[in-house]
């Protein structure tokens, strides 16, 4: 009985053993685990480095008239269809003219009684002349009265009074039939330039309307589709990385295979705001890019982006751009507002240590590192969330770059 007992408590005794030997491996363990942080490593190469700013747009031509009305009628002729190639001075649209052809009749009929007013003015002016000359001679001979002297006077000095508002009279109605005559020439309108028809948004009868003191009815637009360019909108921060001359890589949603080349050759001195005063403000200027030489038929309106090549450095050391991360710099006074300092987290044996660097220009994928880091050494470069999150100073690690093989086969697949 007493043999019984006793291994009835061996057995407890034995068991709480096991329980307390595999609690104590399993804390062991699992600490060790939880004091690894997974990561992928890279080390600093010597690159190439193009920096570049992206941004979208329209295919538009260089040239472009676009012609609105001028005065108000009827279309009577439209000679052009759209997409139709056309000659400097070539007949395009005419407007209906009899009333201006009308207003002018009546304008030369108007100047030309201001005319004959005036000879008939001046005519009466030489005989007040001859009669105060008369009385004159008269007057100072004591012949004539001082009354009879003055009202001679008087006469001719109505008469010479006369001459020049008939005078300013003509100046006015030759202003006016000029003005008529140039509203009759606006019933016709010719190609300003050699180009291609490329909005007509009229049709024959339809009416237009315009004047000198407002912009008319739109009918139609010639330009230049020898010469295309891309417009393209690019934000405040970015347009400061940009200079004239600068190359550009297009890529026109119509023509998805192909990229074609371009140069900057104007940046917009003033900005374009949308949404101002509200929380989706964006402040943009225009660029324009020159498209080199192209066989493909552009047309004005293709969408398009560009990768516009700001600046190139040879030879730098570089690491890839998820690697740099911000950290609160700690040797900054509490009380103070803590400056933020960029860092990467370089491998040694089994831990990392923070180190400060400073950045020049980078573009999608590496960054350079103008200060901080030597050549071939091994720095984190994944994952996201432990190079922001997880990563410390002197924190262990475990080297897992069988991922980003993997990850990098895919990719080439």
């Amino acid at each position: 009985m007493q043999n019984k007992k006793s291994k009835k408590k061996f057995y407890i005794w034995s068991f709480i053993f096991i329980i307390i030997v595999g609690t104590i491996l399993f804390f062991v363990f699992s600490t060790k685990g939880k004091d690894e942080i997974i990561i992928q490593t890279e080390k600093v190469k010597r690159r190439n480095i193009t920096q570049t700013v992206i941004a979208t747009g329209k295919i538009q031509p260089e040239t472009s008239v676009k012609i609105n009305a001028e005065i108000s009628g009827e279309i009577v002729l439209l000679a052009v269809k759209e997409g139709m190639n056309v000659n400097k001075g070539q007949l395009l649209v005419k407007i209906k003219s009899e009333q201006y052809e009308a207003q002018v009749k009546q304008q030369e009929a108007g100047l030309n009684s201001q005319n004959t007013s005036l000879l008939i003015s001046q005519a009466q002016l030489k005989k007040q002349q001859n009669d105060f000359l008369r009385i004159e001679e008269l007057y100072k001979k004591n012949l004539v009265s001082k009354q009879e002297f003055d009202a001679s006077k008087t006469s001719l000095e109505v008469s010479e009074q006369q001459v020049e508002n008939q005078k300013f009279g003509i100046e006015q109605a030759e202003a006016a039939l000029n003005q008529s005559k140039e509203s009759l020439s606006k019933t016709t309108i010719f190609s300003p330039m050699n180009g291609t028809i490329s909005e007509l948004p009229i049709e024959i009868g339809e009416r237009v309307s315009g004047s000198q003191f407002t912009q008319g009815t739109h009918i139609l637009t010639v330009a230049d589709l020898t010469k295309m360019e891309a417009r393209v909108e690019v934000n405040e921060n970015d347009v400061v990385l940009i200079s004239i001359g600068d190359t550009a890589r297009i890529e026109i949603d119509a023509f998805p295979q192909k990229k074609f080349n371009g140069i900057v050759y104007e940046i917009a001195n003033t900005a374009t705001t949308k949404g101002f005063g509200t929380q989706d403000e964006v402040t943009n200027f225009e660029v324009k890019i020159r498209i080199i030489s192209t066989k493909e038929n552009l047309r004005p309106g293709m969408s398009m982006t560009a990768t516009i090549e700001t600046e190139t450095k040879q030879n730098v050391l570089s690491i890839p751009i998820q690697s740099v991360t911000a950290k609160e710099d700690e040797n900054e006074n509490e009380y103070k507002n803590k400056k933020m300092k960029e860092i990467v987290f370089v491998v040694q044996n089994n831990s990392v240590k923070t180190k400060e660097v400073k950045r020049g220009i980078s573009n999608d994928e590496h960054v350079e590192i103008t200060n901080g880091l030597n050549e071939n050494e091994e720095i984190v470069s994944g994952s996201f969330k432990a190079i922001n999150r997880e990563l410390e100073d002197g924190s262990k690690i475990k080297i897992d770059n069988e991922k980003k093989k993997n990850k990098k086969k895919e990719e080439d697949k």
